[in-house]
């Protein structure tokens, strides 16, 4: 049987199909986004894109894509970072860690860095690397859902 667009939800990786799967819309993708971090172990409130357009996922590779209409700039409050997100983010997920990550940047003093990968580490914190090497850790917490 298969699933309307609206029915289809990344909260169990299982029922995602093998192959990849494309959905449009800012609501179906948003929430499934956020279900797909969760479900691998990072914060949901990790990508606030706005204004999405479609967003996909290949189990297989685990490449997952989001594009939004134009590039956005989210504060997170309790980091105190603004992060620009451009209008595709691309990058490859695995339990606790998003790697080869593009279309992500943070400000950082007067310069805009780019987010190569994401991992959590001893369950609390993420830790952010830029391509150049440089790294930056914060409680993972600061990125839950609505922060």
């Amino acid at each position: 049987m298969a699933l309307k667009q609206n029915e289809v939800s990344f909260r169990s990786l299982d029922e995602v199909p093998d192959g990849s799967l494309t959905l449009e819309g800012h609501d179906v993708c948003f929430r499934n986004a956020s279900d797909l971090l969760e479900a691998m172990g990072l914060p949901g409130g990790l990508l606030p894109m706005e204004n999405v357009v479609d967003c996909g996922f290949d189990k297989k590779s685990g490449l997952v894509w989001i594009r939004q209409k134009k590039p956005t700039r989210h504060f997170f409050h309790r980091i105190r970072r603004t992060v620009s997100f451009g209008t595709e983010v691309r990058a490859y997920i695995s339990p606790n860690r998003l790697h080869s990550v593009s279309g992500v940047h943070a400000r950082e003093l007067l310069l805009w860095a780019p987010v190569g990968d994401v991992s959590l580490i001893d369950e609390d914190k993420l830790k952010f690397k830029t391509y150049g090497g440089i790294s930056k850790t914060f409680p993972a917490d600061a990125f839950a859902k609505g922060e």
